[in-house]
């Protein structure tokens, strides 16, 4: 017993009894001793014996050499063993047969090491984190973490009691990567990392890198093996690949994903594949050609709607594992749906087991709260100067491109990345290396992610929800831009709805608030948004924010639509504003789909779907989105009567594209005989009316048709006396266009829509 006592030092075992050795693979596993013998030592608290079953020799009892736990076994060989441990356990837990985890040698490479410290590792999750692997023939899972100021890292979980002695990990010098490889660990496992900072305070952190992770209170990690599910999307990939985006529709539904609609009899959200099931269908319906996601990424936080995220590579297990998340995209693409996504780049929540003070230092963010916290949202801002938390963000979005086949993502709160002053006061900020109040480092950082998705995965796009008037967010960064592909365009839904909460007798001293948006409708590449910011928080749903009684509530909102749709820019509504909900959003409920039995809920939801046909049929409402040639004023002037004209053209090239005339009267007034110039002589159909009784409306209108005649009017040489409908918007057809006739075109949208659940 003396000779064996001797094979280690006392220092070593009280470091490993108190969770503070700094090298736990050069104590555990096997070791050659001075007189040429092997010895191998394994600390497993909770065993009743060891044994080491070499290869090809047999077993070989391991005494336990200390109460705590630790066994060793002591004999000749040749070369380093090769063997398996067998450990029985007193509790009945079964005996566990697996090669040492403390026999394998490091697994990161050098050149990934290297890219990680330089900012440069597109493809970080395919070594951090929870990795299934086979290392020698042997299955099992790796796992790394990045935490350079821990003093020890210990990967617990249900595996080994969340017992933080059993499992220590492996710190690669340089870089403050951890890692350890436990062969035999099942898919499935949970897991945290345990982590001793430099304070001797033990934390224990989610795996910032999991792709599986509880929510809400239960927060720990899952292990899990993304190498499974088997695409069919081919056809939607390589279509996108080839796509043209500005030229192309984009009408983009975005939902919540836990609030779009309940089971009803059990009182829960749908999962992935339920909604795969309703709410694809749906969508596919009404004619848009994308749905937008709230952030799916891992949350505690019901209440935050998904941006408040710890696990930044977890689908929320919420709906579903993670293959049931890939089965949805897929779905949509088989269905012909783009999927985009919300990425919060920007901030993340507090939470003890996410990234904050990840080992025990401001890891992820700013150690001076004046630059790395959100005073409103209570969250912490991460530094973009430092070149892992970068590398993390920028491997972080184009895992979800990758991974997950989305099509785009819609970067959250841009313009917080940008100012140093953002919210805050004179004093409660750090000016930049010149003095100003541009945040340079999160400039730098978007730019280089989108230089990257849109070199790594054509066809994909990104979208900036940026409010402020930073110059060129959606131009190229060789250009001096930030590199997105678009951005929401604020300042035009502030003014829309500011104009249409008027009362229509007083909104003639107020036209300049709708024709304003055209003095920079192509200075980006715009997204026109109703998004959920504008129908929470006490601000009310869209229809109660029309004015007037219930009539002409419906009336503005299916004039807001037509005003939107046939404005320059792509369009995006939040869920439930297709059929005017009535209360404001409530994240913990189900859309009020009942009210589709309503008539004129009903005729909202018939005019969403005959708006996205006219714009997805109509190259004259899309291919000229971001260009003068697209739109051309016939009048702007007529404030007294609150009516704006305008055409809507194609490209001179389109073959059988003609131009659209678009005239709307935001007064509930009927203007009979109202002279509108045209661009040419001929008859011109009336392809959109919203004032149509199918989607609630009176029915005045032109009877689908108009004749011009020779008289000279809005600079045009041809005109024709028509009828304006009340709080309405008119659209005519330029002669010469092979289109069905209105009613057909009407039927071909779908007058009759199968909706989800009515009455649920």
């Amino acid at each position: 017993m003396k000779m064996i006592d001797l094979t280690y030092s006392p220092v070593d075992i009280q470091r490993l009894l108190a969770s503070t050795h700094h090298d736990p693979f050069a104590f555990l596993g096997p070791h050659r001793l001075p007189d040429g013998r092997w010895v191998v030592r394994v600390f497993q608290p909770r065993a009743e014996s060891v044994k080491v079953v070499l290869h090809p020799r047999g077993e070989i009892e391991a005494p336990r050499v200390h109460s705590a736990g630790l066994f060793e076994a002591i004999f000749e060989s040749n070369g380093r063993p090769s063997y398996v441990l067998e450990i029985a356990y007193a509790d009945g837990t079964p005996v566990w047969r697996h090669p040492d985890p403390y026999s394998y040698g490091p697994l990161f490479g050098e050149l990934d090491l290297h890219l990680f410290a330089e900012g440069n590792h597109h493809r970080l999750y395919d070594e951090f984190g929870a990795q299934v692997r086979e290392i020698g023939g042997i299955r099992g899972v790796s796992f790394a973490v990045w935490a350079p100021n821990a003093r020890r890292v210990s990967v617990v979980g249900d595996f080994n009691h969340w017992d933080g002695r059993v499992h220590p990990m492996r710190r690669l010098l340089g870089c403050g990567v951890w890692e350890i490889f436990l062969p035999g660990l099942p898919v499935g496992s949970h897991y945290k990392f345990e982590i001793l900072d430099a304070r001797n305070n033990v934390r224990l952190k989610g795996d910032p890198f999991a792709f599986f992770s509880q929510n809400g209170k239960q927060t720990a990690s899952i292990v899990y093996d993304l190498g499974n599910y088997v695409w069919a999307d081919d056809e939607w990939m390589e279509k996108r690949a080839k796509s043209k985006p500005y030229e192309e529709p984009m009408s983009i539904y975005e939902v919540h994903l836990g609030s779009w609609q309940w089971i009803a009899e059990e009182g829960r959200p749908m999962s992935y594949l339920e909604l795969a099931d309703r709410l694809i269908p749906y969508a596919v319906e009404m004619g848009f050609t994308h749905l937008e996601l709230m952030p799916v990424a891992e949350h505690p936080f019901v209440g935050s709607w998904g941006y408040q995220i710890t696990g930044y590579f977890s689908p929320t297990s919420r709906f579903g594992p993670p293959d049931d998340f890939r089965q949805f995209v897929d779905r949509c693409h088989q269905a012909g749906l783009g999927v985009i996504l919300d990425w919060v780049p920007g901030h993340f929540p507090k939470d003890e087991h996410g990234l904050a003070r990840f080992d025990g230092t401001a890891l992820y963010e700013h150690a001076d709260p004046r630059q790395g916290e959100h005073s409103d949202w209570g969250t912490l801002i991460f530094n973009y100067g430092r070149n892992e938390v970068r590398n993390f963000l920028i491997a972080n979005g184009l895992y979800w491109l990758d991974q997950f086949h989305i099509d785009g993502l819609r970067v959250d709160a841009v313009a917080s990345m940008l100012y140093l002053d953002y919210s805050r006061k004179p004093g409660q900020w750090v000016p930049n290396a010149y003095g100003g109040r541009e945040n340079l480092e999160a400039v730098a950082f978007l730019k280089r992610f989108n230089e990257v998705a849109y070199q790594s995965y054509p066809g994909v796009v990104t979208i900036a929800e940026e409010s402020t008037s930073w110059p060129g967010v959606s131009r190229p960064t060789y250009t001096g831009g930030l590199g997105f592909g678009m951005k929401w365009n604020m300042g035009w839904m502030h003014d829309t709805l500011k104009y249409f909460s008027f009362d229509p007798i007083f909104r003639r001293f107020h036209q300049g608030m709708l024709t304003f948006s055209m003095m920079y409708a192509y200075s980006e590449h715009f997204v026109m948004p109703l998004s959920h910011d504008e129908v929470v928080h006490g601000k009310g749903s869209l229809i109660n924010k029309m004015p007037g009684d219930e009539w002409q509530k419906f009336a503005n909102l299916r004039l807001l639509f037509a005003y939107q749709w046939m404005h320059p820019g792509r369009k995006l509504i939040f869920q439930g504003s297709e059929f005017a909900q009535v209360r404001e959003w409530d994240h913990d409920r189900s859309l009020d789909w009942h009210l589709t039995n309503e008539p004129r809920h009903l005729g909202i939801t018939r005019l969403l779907q005959q708006l996205n046909h006219l714009y997805r049929h109509h190259p004259a409402l899309h291919e000229l989105e971001d260009s003068y040639d697209g739109f051309e004023w016939i009048d702007f002037s007529d404030s007294d009567n609150s009516v704006l004209a305008f055409m809507r053209k194609p490209r001179a090239e389109s073959a059988g594209a003609h131009r659209l005339v678009v005239v709307l009267n935001f007064t509930p007034v009927p203007r009979l005989g109202y002279r509108m110039g045209f661009p040419s002589p001929g008859g011109y159909t009336e392809v959109l009316n919203t004032d149509a009784t199918e989607y609630g409306g009176s029915g005045v209108g032109n009877a689908g048709f108009v004749q011009t005649e020779p008289i000279r009017w809005h600079r045009f040489d041809h005109s024709a006396p028509i009828t304006l409908p009340p709080l309405a918007a008119i659209a005519f057809l330029c002669p010469g266009q092979t289109a069905p006739p209105v009613e057909e075109a009407a039927a071909e949208a779908g007058a009759v829509i199968d909706l989800p659940m009515i009455g649920a």
